[in-house]
């Protein structure tokens, strides 16, 4: 039996595939306590909205806070705030780098698309 997954909102079937779905012990910097996260979705069923927030943190006088930038995922019915998407998924990049050295410092990462599992109904 195949698992819907649809807006606690208003019902529509957001078209979520549990192929799709990262297994519930994966580690991920942004945390999964809560939620469930997908490697890929279909964009027809959402809107999205850039989000770019800085929280004020203090450690010296130069270092005054911790951006933090992702993307709201909202139904495209009703316009209800499902989950963010993340860049910490796995390395888009296989090998070993550039001239044989490894990566470097910045990793391009695939896409997380990370769903609150109370804006979810799952059957």
């Amino acid at each position: 039996m195949a698992t819907v997954y649809r807006c606690a909102g208003c019902g529509a079937d957001l078209n979520l595939s549990a192929a799709h779905l990262y297994p519930a012990d994966a580690y991920f910097e942004a945390g999964n306590k809560g939620t469930l996260s997908f490697s890929w979705i279909d964009d027809a069923r959402f809107r999205f909205a850039k989000e770019d927030r800085i929280m004020p943190f203090f450690e010296t006088v130069n270092y005054w806070g911790i951006q933090r930038r992702r993307t709201r995922i909202l139904c495209d019915a009703c316009g209800r705030l499902l989950g963010h998407i993340y860049d910490d998924g796995p390395p888009m990049m296989r090998g070993h780098g550039q001239f044989g050295f490894g990566p470097s410092q910045a990793i391009p990462r695939a896409p997380r698309y990370r769903f609150k599992i109370k804006a979810l109904n799952i059957s």
